[in-house]
């Protein structure tokens, strides 16, 4: 397969950006094609291609969006087809392409080490292969850890093999950022339960960290001696869990549909909780479609800004976000050099990190645009949450999604796809271009009125 792969990547002469938007939409087109089999359904019925394809997408970009209850609908195969779709889409098919290759005992040649390069958001080609082999130890450690704490109180409520299988399928869905479930009602029933609540938090929120940042905390140990990335993910991560706990704790304390009838417990954990899986996890706790509108506005930035590069969660990233918020300082503060921890971030990636956040306001307003053309009977706030739920990858909804009809459905799963492999990738490809294209001459400067 990999030799294959290779091959036609060479007789083709695509760019990596292009391989992996291909990659992508290969795997998706491959599981929708297993779960429109009527042998992936209870009913033994086809779901139809495009619920199908919806389903499919929304495992591969790990989102959690779902036209059908997934627990009552698919059978164990329409299950199991889903659980791998999640663990390849979180971990990125040229990474699972990778691991084959190096069980084959096969040479990773350097056009794939530059698609590792640019699915993993690296700045270099050193070291590729040996970051996905702590990738893939990492992530099988961290799922088997957190399957085992699920498991303690799974199988006492549903038995030894119903109870091992969701502890491992939602320790997957949790650190790929899914927000699958199979239990029905996301964890709602589970809102008060402070293991299950702490083991799915504790998942998602280092599924989001990213693997770099794994890295540079095992070997450097100390925050003074972090890299100035790794920094910025644990402080900007920090801010938003504790200021969006604070946020959904003072709002939703005396809501009746959400932490109104909890007790003082339940609503720290259920607070915790949804504080957390905005980034990008769409499981819930409480119902989405009862938090309160400033709640709910509240979750759709946290779903648009999202977890962090080279992780598992999508968004615009903590980084990005991160970037023009300092850079916005140093120019309210008449500075040219954008500097935070004694260090100065280039202006190029300033440039780069306007140009994420840029395209992605335009994936959602085009996609809240015309789902408020085709489903004029569902409210703008949900229509905006929807969207930025897909474009987030993340998959919380207030019950919107299997009401969406079938144009509404093609939206959002392009918009999902597009979620998982659009900004950053095209934030790059601008980038070389831009370095391509740099001539021998500059055209005489002018300046504009701005702001």
């Amino acid at each position: 397969m990999n030799i294959n792969f290779s091959n036609k990547v060479n007789q083709l002469k695509l760019d990596p950006a292009q391989i992996l938007v291909l990659g992508f939409a290969g795997l998706i087109l491959v599981g929708a094609t297993l779960l429109n089999l009527p042998l992936a359904a209870q009913n033994g019925k086809s779901i139809g291609l495009i619920n199908a394809l919806f389903t499919s997408s929304s495992a591969v970009c790990v989102t959690g969006l779902v036209v059908v209850n997934t627990a009552e609908y698919w059978n164990a195969f329409g299950k199991v087809v889903i659980l791998i779709l999640i663990q390849i889409g979180g971990l990125g098919f040229m990474t699972m392409a990778t691991l084959v290759a190096l069980l084959l005992g096969k040479k990773i040649t350097l056009k794939e080490r530059l698609i590792i390069q640019e699915e993993m958001n690296q700045f270099s080609l050193s070291g590729l292969v040996k970051l996905i082999k702590y990738v893939f130890t990492s992530t099988f450690i961290i799922e088997g850890l957190g399957a085992l704490i699920l498991a303690t109180r799974f199988i006492p409520k549903y038995g030894y093999p119903k109870g091992i299988a969701f502890s491992i399928f939602h320790s997957i869905s949790a650190f790929c950022n899914a927000g699958f479930d199979i239990i029905g009602s996301s964890m709602e029933l589970f809102v008060e339960d402070a293991v299950v609540n702490l083991a799915v938090g504790l998942l998602v929120i280092f599924g989001g960290l990213g693997y770099t940042v794994y890295i540079d905390i095992t070997h450097n140990r100390r925050f003074k001696r972090f890299s100035l990335h790794t920094k910025l993910v644990l402080v900007i991560s920090g801010i938003l869990l504790l200021f969006g706990f604070l946020f959904i704790f003072i709002l939703e304390y005396n809501n009746p549909n959400t932490l109104g009838q909890l007790s003082f417990k339940g609503k720290i954990l259920a607070s915790w909780f949804q504080s957390i899986v905005p980034r990008t996890a769409g499981f819930n706790s409480v119902g989405m479609a009862s938090v309160t509108d400033a709640t709910a506005f509240l979750i759709i930035i946290f779903m648009f800004i999202g977890g962090s590069p080279s992780s598992t969660a999508g968004g615009v990233k903590t980084t990005t976000a991160g970037a023009l918020i300092i850079g916005m300082i140093a120019v309210i503060r008449g500075r040219d050099d954008v500097e935070i921890y004694k260090r100065r971030i280039p202006h190029d990636l300033i440039f780069r990190a306007l140009v994420v956040v840029g395209i992605g306001f335009a994936i959602v307003i085009f996609a809240t645009i015309i789902l408020s053309i085709t489903e004029s009977e569902i409210s703008f706030l949900d229509i905006l949450f929807e969207a930025t739920s897909a474009f987030g990858t993340v998959g919380l909804s207030r019950n919107v999604t299997p009401e969406l009809s079938v144009v509404g459905r093609l939206i959002i799963t392009f918009t999902m796809f597009i979620g998982r492999v659009g900004p950053l990738t095209m934030a790059f490809a601008f980038a070389k271009k831009r370095k391509q294209n740099k001539g021998n001459y500059r055209f005489s400067e002018e300046r504009i009125l701005v702001g």
